[in-house]
């Protein structure tokens, strides 16, 4: 008998964000595709974290997160979202947002499960339902604004639907989600007994003076909501892998068990590195995010608008959707790896975020860069208008 490759792993390929990372760096280009943050951690977060390791504190830590960064969390969200999180029992620090996630859907997911997602999608949020055999039913939402209704939602529910994810703000369309919409999908949970997930990665990452709303804070919702986030982005440690899933102990118990089995705990001295940002650097280093990177949105934007490439603007998070009909191929691979060749700038094509075509004439572009990178960016892209006026001359 040959030895093969089980019939899992065509469920999870290598990510097209992951990809596209590559085909940059094989040309040496300016890498706008995957969310990888590279502004500077803060001094604090940094030093408390070499403290850590220079006093020994290297060992593993309990399964589901050290003392300091539970207590820090649950008392971030208690101040911030209203929420009271028990940090004993409800809160659950895990290898990164994408890990507590995995767990959670071990944990409460049975296979066949069917699990609502919204359109433009997070591709690791569909990969990681299909590796738990989770199934993925997608609902459709369109530019600009990417809304939906109640009837949208009761045209995917089935007598399989266990749960719906909510990112907000999304990637990759950074759509803020309204109160008015939280409430739709918190009221269609309690009438179909759905979980909800919620990726609330970017929830310092707002632009244009809207609330970041958690969804465990709608009454009725704290028993059926699991709360996922990290301090990845928020940060700059993407690479540290420092995330959670805060909710009812009846559902942290069993989502701590399965991140206990697979990762036995995230990296103890990077976790106390973590906690001491949230708790010494407060509020105003969360409020300060959000200008910082408003003028990175404003920049790449009004670049990509100038080139003809026409961007929808976020309202969160630090991605933006792009319009690319104008580049030449048959599909947003094609466009993504014409405007990498062309100028050096490295996206991430919009099939990664939809099903079938709406996704063709789409990239996303990252800006969670230093002002010279996405400078150095722009410059490239304008190539494409140099190209335009040869032409029109």
């Amino acid at each position: 008998m040959t030895l093969e490759l089980s019939s899992r792993h065509e469920w999870v390929r290598k990510s097209e964000l992951r990809g596209m990372s590559v085909e940059c760096e094989r040309v040496g280009g300016v890498n706008l595709a995957q969310g990888v943050c590279d502004l500077a951690i803060p001094d604090r977060v940094t030093q408390a974290a070499v403290d850590a390791i220079e006093s020994g504190n290297n060992s593993y830590s309990r399964h589901d997160g050290t003392a300091a960064l539970r207590n820090a969390i649950a008392e971030k969200y208690r101040r911030r979202a209203g929420i009271e999180a028990d940090p004993e029992t409800s809160v659950v620090v895990s290898a990164g947002a994408t890990g507590a996630l995995y767990c959670a859907c071990l944990a409460l997911l049975e296979p066949g499960d069917e699990v609502i997602l919204f359109e433009p999608y997070y591709s690791y949020h569909e990969s990681t339902l299909k590796a738990t055999e989770a199934v993925p039913v997608f609902l459709p939402t369109e530019a600009p604004d990417w809304t939906f209704s109640f009837d949208d939602l009761e045209a995917v529910v089935t007598d399989r639907t266990r749960a719906i994810i909510v990112n907000t703000p999304g990637n990759p369309s950074g759509k803020v989600w309204s109160m008015d919409e939280m409430e739709l999908v918190a009221k269609f949970a309690k009438q179909y007994n759905l979980f909800v997930f919620t990726d609330e990665i970017y929830e310092h990452f707002i632009f244009d003076s809207m609330p970041h709303i958690s969804m465990a804070s709608l009454p009725g919702m704290w028993e059926r909501t699991i709360t996922i986030s990290g301090l990845s982005k928020t940060f700059s440690i993407t690479g540290w892998r420092i995330g959670y899933a805060v909710c009812d102990p009846k559902w942290a118990d069993a989502i701590g068990n399965f991140s206990d089995l697979v990762y036995v705990c995230a990296p103890t001295p990077l976790q106390i590195g973590a906690a001491a940002g949230i708790v010494d650097l407060g509020d105003e280093y969360f409020d300060k995010l959000a200008a910082k990177y408003r003028k990175k949105r404003e920049m790449l934007c009004g670049t990509l608008d100038d080139v003809g490439l026409t961007p929808c603007v976020p309202q969160g998070a630090y991605y933006v959707l792009a319009d690319v009909t104008s580049l030449p191929g048959q599909n947003s691979k094609d466009r993504a790896m014409y405007l990498l060749d062309k100028t050096g700038v490295a996206s991430v094509p919009g099939e990664s975020f939809f099903k079938g075509k709406a996704g063709d004439t789409i990239a996303r572009f990252c800006f969670a860069k230093e002002d010279d990178v996405i400078e150095d960016a722009c410059r490239r892209l304008q190539v494409l208008s140099a190209g335009k006026e040869r032409a029109a001359g």
